[in-house]
């Protein structure tokens, strides 16, 4: 019996089996050829990209056959976890250049870990090399970039799994289930999104020689060049907009994604959002520490609330999304969610599912998320329904672009000082200029801008 029958199997007959079917979809799971070894290969050794390898390996039949990273030291200790967790014991090859090894191997499935400002390049050069991607979370730093993944995506026929896996949480399936679906709230007519977080990396480190065994150049790629003063790994590149959206683009995006889903929301109507550096001055850092935005939609409205400093509002729950309808209110995270009536009526209470018995070497894996791990081998386990069935996966990448756009574009808002309307089907922001030259930021040379309708 291989790999992925032993883990199907474990998985299945584990307490979250209910919600697993109803992740992956019951008639997916059932279909898929579980004969199937998956020729893998991950752009981006970092904390997370390996984190989703290892998922993956966990729940597939699957040969990591490469490996790519610019920084040469992360990729060689890369090289050897990978070895020591999967089936072959084999060392993936190493690349420091990535359209080098697409061009050198046939690949079933890439994983892309790299930091946002790399994400649309290395995702439509995947696709285009005749892969499947899961691209991490937000899928890009500009709204056409996001266009022209999903164009990518359509053209090539690949499946495009997006790493926003709290749809895939089983707390969350089961408050979407039992909770919204079953209409306990009633009717709902405002959501409320916060990340109180500090998280923002902000401090005054000096400039430096690039280190040897780091390839700074093809690291900045398409943005622009910063002068180096440290490794920009984890945390430091999140704090410059010139790598990514900041916290709203980072974190907001994994909430409204959710609540997207749970409510079956597509684009909002129109988009504000104000904000700006108001406490913490002294470093470098040039992300909002101060944000509020606004997702409307027909009697409704989804309010973004982070603040990188103080205290968060309700301390059990300081990165979550609440639910009010006329009926009652639903408090959720990544950690819980709390379900609580209108008047009389009883409260619902449910925690997030650990699997640290099934899966004993996520108790020693550095840096793991113990309570993401299991939502995001329910959603590899989804990517791999959807790549066997050939149907669109829960995190699809059209999905994922209007999450991601959504959180630009109250960035945009932002900027210019007034609410945007975005029009997807014209790929504009209505009656606005300024904003819709927003759009799409200057790549580097020579770095060229994907754009939709050429890829």
């Amino acid at each position: 019996m291989d790999n992925f029958h032993i883990n199907r199997r474990r998985f299945l007959l584990g307490t979250s089996a209910s919600l697993a079917l109803t992740a992956v979809n019951a008639k997916g799971m059932t279909n898929l050829k579980l004969a199937k070894t998956y020729r893998v290969a991950l752009i981006g050794t970092g904390w997370y990209g390996k984190s989703d390898l290892f998922r993956l390996i966990q729940v597939a039949s699957v040969d990591v056959i490469a490996l790519c990273d610019v920084d040469k030291n992360m990729l060689e200790a890369a090289g050897k976890l990978v070895s020591q967790r999967q089936k072959s014991g084999k060392v993936p090859k190493l690349y420091g250049d990535y359209k080098k090894m697409l061009a050198e191997n046939q690949l079933d499935i890439v994983l892309i870990g790299t930091p946002d400002h790399w994400h649309a390049l290395q995702t439509i050069d995947a696709l285009k090399a005749g892969a499947h991607v899961y691209v991490q979370k937000p899928i890009s730093v500009d709204v056409m970039e996001g266009e022209a993944m999903v164009a990518a995506a359509r053209k090539y026929g690949k499946v495009v799994q997006v790493g926003t896996q709290r749809k895939s949480t089983p707390h969350l399936i089961d408050a979407k289930k039992n909770i919204v679906d079953a209409g306990l709230l009633g009717k709902i007519s405002h959501v409320e999104m916060c990340c109180y977080f500090h998280m923002r990396n902000n401090g005054n480190p000096p400039t430096e020689a690039v280190p040897a065994f780091l390839d700074y150049e093809s690291w900045t790629g398409p943005a622009p060049m910063r002068p180096y003063d440290g490794l920009p790994h984890i945390r430091w590149w999140r704090t410059f907009t010139e790598y990514g959206n900041g916290i709203t683009g980072d974190m907001c995006v994994h909430m409204f994604d959710t609540v997207r889903w749970m409510l079956k929301l597509g684009w909002p109507t129109r988009i504000s959002s104000q904000g700006g550096i108001y406490v913490q001055k002294e470093g470098k850092s040039n992300i909002s520490d101060t944000q509020s935005a606004v997702f409307e939609y027909p009697e409704l409205n989804c309010v973004w609330q982070h603040r990188t400093w103080g205290t968060p509002n309700n301390p059990a729950y300081p990165w979550s999304f609440t639910l009010y309808g006329d009926k009652g209110t639903l408090w959720a995270s990544t950690m819980a969610y709390d379900f609580i009536p209108q008047g009389k009526g009883e409260k619902i209470h449910k925690d997030v599912v650990y699997e640290k018995e099934k899966y004993p070497e996520d108790n020693t894996e550095e840096r793991i998320e113990l309570n993401a791990a299991p939502a995001t081998r329910l959603h590899m386990l989804d990517f791999i329904a959807a790549i066997e069935n050939g149907g669109r996966p829960v995190a699809d990448i059209e999905e994922g672009h209007i999450s991601t756009a959504s959180c630009i574009l109250a960035n945009i808002s932002m900027k210019v000082g007034r609410p945007v309307v975005y029009d997807p089907k014209k790929r504009e922001i209505v009656g606005d200029r300024e904003a819709n030259s927003l759009l799409i930021r200057p790549y580097r040379q020579p770095y060229k801008h994907p754009d939709p309708a050429k890829v």
